[in-house]
Protein backbone atom coordinates (compact mmCIF):
# COMPACT_ATOMS: atom_id res chain seq x y z
CA UNK A 1 0.00 0.00 0.00
CA UNK A 2 2.81 2.39 0.75
CA UNK A 3 4.51 1.75 -2.21
CA UNK A 4 1.27 2.44 -4.24
CA UNK A 5 0.83 5.78 -2.53
CA UNK A 6 4.22 6.90 -3.37
CA UNK A 7 4.11 5.68 -6.83
CA UNK A 8 1.11 8.26 -6.84
CA UNK A 9 2.62 11.09 -4.94
CA UNK A 10 5.41 10.73 -7.55
CA UNK A 11 2.99 10.95 -10.67
CA UNK A 12 1.20 14.00 -9.40
CA UNK A 13 4.68 15.62 -8.77
CA UNK A 14 5.56 15.05 -12.03
CA UNK A 15 2.28 16.07 -13.57
CA UNK A 16 2.65 19.00 -11.53
CA UNK A 17 6.07 19.72 -13.16
CA UNK A 18 5.01 19.12 -16.22
CA UNK A 19 2.36 21.66 -16.20
CA UNK A 20 4.44 24.13 -15.21
CA UNK A 21 6.95 23.74 -17.63
CA UNK A 22 3.76 23.71 -20.33
CA UNK A 23 2.63 26.78 -18.87
CA UNK A 24 6.54 28.54 -19.44
CA UNK A 25 6.94 26.85 -23.00
CA UNK A 26 6.28 29.34 -25.86
CA UNK A 27 4.64 26.90 -28.32
CA UNK A 28 2.40 29.43 -30.23
CA UNK A 29 2.15 33.43 -29.71
CA UNK A 30 0.52 36.13 -31.61
CA UNK A 31 0.38 37.37 -34.60
CA UNK A 32 2.88 40.24 -34.30
CA UNK A 33 6.80 39.92 -35.30
CA UNK A 34 9.39 40.64 -32.98
CA UNK A 35 12.67 41.52 -34.46
CA UNK A 36 15.48 38.56 -33.96
CA UNK A 37 17.55 39.39 -31.40
CA UNK A 38 14.80 41.43 -29.19
CA UNK A 39 15.04 40.96 -25.30
CA UNK A 40 13.46 42.35 -22.40
CA UNK A 41 14.95 42.67 -19.10
CA UNK A 42 14.96 43.79 -15.36
CA UNK A 43 17.62 46.98 -15.49
CA UNK A 44 18.56 46.31 -12.01
CA UNK A 45 17.77 43.43 -10.01
CA UNK A 46 18.92 39.98 -9.92
CA UNK A 47 17.77 36.56 -9.09
CA UNK A 48 18.00 36.17 -5.46
CA UNK A 49 17.74 40.13 -4.88
CA UNK A 50 16.55 41.10 -1.29
CA UNK A 51 13.79 44.37 -1.96
CA UNK A 52 11.98 46.03 0.62
CA UNK A 53 8.43 46.26 0.82
CA UNK A 54 8.38 49.19 -1.63
CA UNK A 55 10.91 48.79 -4.10
CA UNK A 56 11.72 50.76 -7.62
CA UNK A 57 11.87 48.54 -9.93
CA UNK A 58 12.99 49.45 -13.74
CA UNK A 59 12.66 47.30 -16.93
CA UNK A 60 15.30 47.49 -19.88
CA UNK A 61 14.72 46.66 -23.94
CA UNK A 62 16.83 45.62 -26.69
CA UNK A 63 15.96 45.49 -30.00
CA UNK A 64 12.65 47.01 -29.89
CA UNK A 65 10.56 50.40 -28.95
CA UNK A 66 8.44 51.18 -25.85
CA UNK A 67 5.06 51.68 -27.40
CA UNK A 68 1.83 52.48 -25.42
CA UNK A 69 -1.28 49.93 -25.50
CA UNK A 70 -3.24 50.76 -28.61
CA UNK A 71 -0.35 52.62 -30.95
CA UNK A 72 0.65 49.78 -33.92
CA UNK A 73 4.18 50.71 -34.49
CA UNK A 74 6.49 47.94 -35.62
CA UNK A 75 8.98 46.12 -33.71
CA UNK A 76 7.78 47.92 -30.34
CA UNK A 77 5.84 46.83 -27.54
CA UNK A 78 4.65 47.74 -23.97
CA UNK A 79 5.71 46.25 -21.09
CA UNK A 80 3.86 43.60 -19.02
CA UNK A 81 4.98 42.42 -14.87
CA UNK A 82 4.26 38.96 -13.85
CA UNK A 83 3.84 38.41 -10.07
CA UNK A 84 3.70 35.38 -8.52
CA UNK A 85 2.94 33.59 -11.36
CA UNK A 86 3.62 31.73 -14.92
CA UNK A 87 3.85 32.69 -18.64
CA UNK A 88 0.12 33.06 -19.50
CA UNK A 89 -1.21 32.01 -22.75
CA UNK A 90 0.84 33.25 -25.33
CA UNK A 91 -1.33 33.45 -28.61
CA UNK A 92 -4.24 35.57 -26.35
CA UNK A 93 -4.30 39.29 -24.61
CA UNK A 94 -2.88 39.19 -21.10
CA UNK A 95 -4.28 39.06 -17.89
CA UNK A 96 -5.07 42.27 -16.05
CA UNK A 97 -5.19 41.61 -12.25
CA UNK A 98 -2.87 41.87 -9.58
CA UNK A 99 -0.61 39.08 -10.65
CA UNK A 100 0.05 40.16 -14.11
CA UNK A 101 0.46 44.16 -13.96
CA UNK A 102 -0.03 46.30 -17.45
CA UNK A 103 2.24 48.95 -18.37
CA UNK A 104 0.25 50.27 -21.20
CA UNK A 105 1.00 54.06 -20.50
CA UNK A 106 4.85 53.23 -22.17
CA UNK A 107 6.23 52.93 -18.78
CA UNK A 108 9.88 51.84 -18.44
CA UNK A 109 9.60 51.51 -14.56
CA UNK A 110 7.09 50.85 -11.27
CA UNK A 111 7.35 51.22 -7.60
CA UNK A 112 6.09 47.97 -6.47
CA UNK A 113 4.95 47.24 -3.08
CA UNK A 114 4.91 43.64 -1.98
CA UNK A 115 4.11 41.72 1.19
CA UNK A 116 6.55 40.44 3.16
CA UNK A 117 8.79 37.06 1.76
CA UNK A 118 9.23 35.24 -1.25
CA UNK A 119 8.26 36.34 -5.06
CA UNK A 120 9.01 35.96 -8.20
CA UNK A 121 8.71 38.54 -11.39
CA UNK A 122 9.08 38.12 -14.77
CA UNK A 123 8.41 40.51 -17.47
CA UNK A 124 6.53 40.11 -20.98
CA UNK A 125 6.63 42.44 -23.88
CA UNK A 126 2.81 42.75 -25.68
CA UNK A 127 1.92 44.22 -28.88
CA UNK A 128 -1.02 47.14 -29.75
CA UNK A 129 -3.52 44.86 -28.48
CA UNK A 130 -1.29 43.36 -24.88
CA UNK A 131 -0.75 39.89 -26.91
CA UNK A 132 3.12 38.50 -26.57
CA UNK A 133 4.74 38.63 -30.07
CA UNK A 134 5.67 35.60 -32.65
CA UNK A 135 8.57 35.01 -31.12
CA UNK A 136 7.35 36.62 -28.07
CA UNK A 137 9.40 38.42 -26.03
CA UNK A 138 9.70 37.46 -22.22
CA UNK A 139 12.41 38.05 -19.41
CA UNK A 140 13.93 35.10 -17.12
CA UNK A 141 11.90 34.37 -14.24
CA UNK A 142 14.06 35.76 -10.76
CA UNK A 143 13.11 35.09 -7.22
CA UNK A 144 13.09 38.10 -5.24
CA UNK A 145 13.30 38.32 -1.08
CA UNK A 146 10.70 40.88 0.36
CA UNK A 147 11.99 42.45 3.81
CA UNK A 148 10.62 44.79 5.76
CA UNK A 149 13.61 47.97 5.79
CA UNK A 150 15.36 46.74 3.03
CA UNK A 151 16.38 49.32 0.01
CA UNK A 152 13.51 50.98 -1.36
CA UNK A 153 15.56 51.72 -4.69
CA UNK A 154 17.78 48.71 -6.41
CA UNK A 155 20.92 50.60 -7.69
CA UNK A 156 20.49 52.14 -11.23
CA UNK A 157 23.55 51.14 -13.95
CA UNK A 158 26.65 53.30 -13.53
CA UNK A 159 27.06 55.84 -16.32
CA UNK A 160 30.25 55.72 -18.18
CA UNK A 161 33.21 57.68 -16.55
CA UNK A 162 34.44 58.58 -20.69
CA UNK A 163 32.29 58.32 -23.86
CA UNK A 164 33.73 56.00 -26.50
CA UNK A 165 35.47 57.28 -29.05
CA UNK A 166 34.41 57.09 -33.02
CA UNK A 167 36.78 57.30 -35.48
CA UNK A 168 37.69 60.26 -37.68
CA UNK A 169 34.93 60.14 -41.08
CA UNK A 170 32.49 57.88 -39.54
CA UNK A 171 29.68 58.26 -40.98
CA UNK A 172 25.87 57.49 -40.18
CA UNK A 173 23.08 57.73 -42.88
CA UNK A 174 19.77 56.82 -44.16
CA UNK A 175 19.86 54.79 -46.80
CA UNK A 176 16.14 54.94 -47.98
CA UNK A 177 13.89 56.70 -47.70
CA UNK A 178 15.39 59.64 -49.26
CA UNK A 179 14.55 63.29 -48.00
CA UNK A 180 11.28 64.48 -49.26
CA UNK A 181 9.90 61.21 -50.05
CA UNK A 182 6.12 59.93 -50.50
CA UNK A 183 6.07 56.73 -48.25
CA UNK A 184 3.00 54.10 -47.34
CA UNK A 185 2.07 54.38 -43.70
CA UNK A 186 4.30 50.82 -43.26
CA UNK A 187 7.69 51.28 -44.67
CA UNK A 188 11.21 49.92 -44.53
CA UNK A 189 13.56 52.31 -43.39
CA UNK A 190 17.37 51.53 -44.28
CA UNK A 191 20.38 52.25 -42.46
CA UNK A 192 23.73 53.07 -43.83
CA UNK A 193 27.63 53.05 -41.69
CA UNK A 194 30.79 53.91 -42.52
CA UNK A 195 34.42 53.46 -40.99
CA UNK A 196 32.80 52.09 -38.27
CA UNK A 197 31.46 48.65 -37.51
CA UNK A 198 27.98 47.36 -35.97
CA UNK A 199 27.95 45.62 -32.86
CA UNK A 200 24.71 44.59 -30.72
CA UNK A 201 24.25 46.31 -27.54
CA UNK A 202 26.45 45.33 -24.74
CA UNK A 203 29.34 44.34 -26.93
CA UNK A 204 32.12 46.48 -26.15
CA UNK A 205 34.07 46.85 -29.63
CA UNK A 206 36.14 50.06 -30.73
CA UNK A 207 34.85 51.40 -33.00
CA UNK A 208 31.48 49.85 -33.12
CA UNK A 209 28.03 50.80 -32.61
CA UNK A 210 24.21 49.88 -32.67
CA UNK A 211 21.63 52.04 -34.77
CA UNK A 212 18.96 54.20 -32.82
CA UNK A 213 16.32 55.93 -35.10
CA UNK A 214 14.95 59.28 -33.83
CA UNK A 215 11.02 59.80 -35.11
CA UNK A 216 9.91 63.05 -34.93
CA UNK A 217 12.65 63.99 -31.90
CA UNK A 218 15.02 66.21 -31.45
CA UNK A 219 18.88 65.03 -30.15
CA UNK A 220 18.70 63.66 -26.71
CA UNK A 221 21.06 65.01 -24.78
CA UNK A 222 24.32 62.96 -25.78
CA UNK A 223 26.22 62.40 -22.98
CA UNK A 224 23.24 60.22 -21.53
CA UNK A 225 21.57 56.60 -22.65
CA UNK A 226 19.33 57.27 -25.42
CA UNK A 227 15.47 56.87 -24.28
CA UNK A 228 13.81 54.15 -25.45
CA UNK A 229 10.48 54.73 -26.46
CA UNK A 230 7.95 54.97 -29.41
CA UNK A 231 10.02 58.14 -30.45
CA UNK A 232 13.70 56.25 -29.80
CA UNK A 233 13.92 53.02 -31.12
CA UNK A 234 16.80 50.64 -30.26
CA UNK A 235 17.94 47.79 -32.83
CA UNK A 236 20.75 46.56 -30.20
CA UNK A 237 20.71 43.18 -32.14
CA UNK A 238 22.67 44.79 -34.66
CA UNK A 239 20.09 45.37 -37.35
CA UNK A 240 20.42 47.52 -40.35
CA UNK A 241 16.55 48.03 -41.56
CA UNK A 242 13.58 48.65 -39.70
CA UNK A 243 9.70 48.15 -40.82
CA UNK A 244 8.01 51.84 -39.59
CA UNK A 245 4.23 52.40 -39.16
CA UNK A 246 3.50 55.96 -39.18
CA UNK A 247 -0.17 57.86 -39.33
CA UNK A 248 -0.62 60.11 -42.22
CA UNK A 249 1.46 63.33 -42.34
CA UNK A 250 4.73 64.89 -42.45
CA UNK A 251 7.17 63.20 -40.24
CA UNK A 252 11.18 63.63 -39.54
CA UNK A 253 13.61 60.35 -39.45
CA UNK A 254 16.86 60.56 -37.99
CA UNK A 255 19.52 57.71 -37.19
CA UNK A 256 22.17 58.03 -33.91
CA UNK A 257 24.43 55.48 -33.32
CA UNK A 258 24.95 54.37 -29.95
CA UNK A 259 27.61 52.28 -28.07
CA UNK A 260 27.09 49.09 -25.93
CA UNK A 261 24.90 50.82 -23.29
CA UNK A 262 23.17 53.05 -25.99
CA UNK A 263 25.42 55.85 -24.91
CA UNK A 264 26.26 58.13 -28.17
CA UNK A 265 29.99 58.55 -29.14
CA UNK A 266 31.99 61.16 -28.93
CA UNK A 267 32.32 62.89 -31.53
CA UNK A 268 28.55 61.98 -31.92
CA UNK A 269 27.94 59.95 -35.19
CA UNK A 270 24.49 60.69 -36.58
CA UNK A 271 22.85 61.38 -39.84
CA UNK A 272 20.76 64.45 -41.47
CA UNK A 273 17.04 64.67 -40.76
CA UNK A 274 15.16 62.83 -43.53
CA UNK A 275 11.59 64.31 -43.96
CA UNK A 276 9.17 61.90 -45.26
CA UNK A 277 5.21 62.41 -46.03
CA UNK A 278 3.39 59.34 -44.95
CA UNK A 279 0.33 57.91 -46.50
CA UNK A 280 0.27 61.15 -48.67
CA UNK A 281 0.45 61.58 -52.48
CA UNK A 282 2.40 63.87 -54.40
CA UNK A 283 1.33 66.77 -55.43
CA UNK A 284 -0.40 66.92 -58.80
CA UNK A 285 2.25 68.96 -61.41
CA UNK A 286 1.06 71.94 -62.44
CA UNK A 287 -0.50 72.07 -66.05
CA UNK A 288 1.57 73.68 -68.75
CA UNK A 289 -0.19 76.27 -70.31
CA UNK A 290 0.23 77.19 -73.72
CA UNK A 291 0.51 80.59 -74.64
CA UNK A 292 -1.24 81.52 -78.12
CA UNK A 293 1.28 83.19 -80.47
CA UNK A 294 0.18 86.53 -81.22
CA UNK A 295 -1.69 86.82 -84.65
CA UNK A 296 0.21 88.89 -87.06
CA UNK A 297 -1.44 91.21 -89.87
CA UNK A 298 -0.02 90.87 -93.36
CA UNK A 299 0.10 93.85 -95.16
CA UNK A 300 -0.13 94.27 -98.82
CA UNK A 301 3.01 95.47 -100.23
CA UNK A 302 2.32 98.38 -102.56
CA UNK A 303 4.26 98.56 -105.74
Amino acid sequence: MKLVVCSIVAWLAGLAYLSSALAQSPTTSGPTPSPPGAKVFFVDLKDGAVIGTKATIHFGLRGMGVAPAGTRKANSGHHHLLVDTDLPPLDQPIPNDENHLHFGGGQTEVELSLPPGPHTLQLLLGDANHIPHTPPIFSDKIHVTVVEGAPTQAAAPPAPETRHASPPGAEVYIISPKNGAYVPTTFPVRFGLEKMGVAPAGVDKPNTGHHHLLIDAPLPPLDQPIPNDENHLHFGGGQTEATVTLPTGRHTLQLLLGDASHVPHQPPVMSSPVIVYVGMSPPAPEPVRHHPRPHRHHHPVQR
